[in-house]
């Protein structure tokens, strides 16, 4: 019975850890699916080192990769499209 409540909680102790060594993509596609299911028509969700996130440059949605990279979130930005005029010329 010792031996089971032992297990059980080293289980709950080592979860948060695993959940962080998920593979950003995957993470990326199942925060994505969250959003569009919300009604958020237009975001953007950018995979960056740690090291490179900037305060206020949008919400951190997620950390992946062995916590080497987070997942930033920035509502009503989508990327541009190419310019398709000034490449004309």
């Amino acid at each position: 019975m010792k031996s089971l409540i032992a297990v059980a909680a080293s289980m709950l102790i080592a979860s948060p850890a695993l959940a962080q060594m998920k593979p950003c993509e995957e993470l990326k596609s199942e925060i994505e699916a969250k959003i569009k299911a919300n009604g958020v028509p237009v975001f953007t969700l950018d995979i960056v080192p740690n090291e490179q996130v900037k305060e206020g440059e949008g919400k951190v949605v997620g950390t992946c990769d062995g916590s080497t990279q987070k997942i930033v979130y920035k509502r009503g930005v989508a990327d541009a499209p190419p310019d398709t005029k000034s490449q004309a010329k």
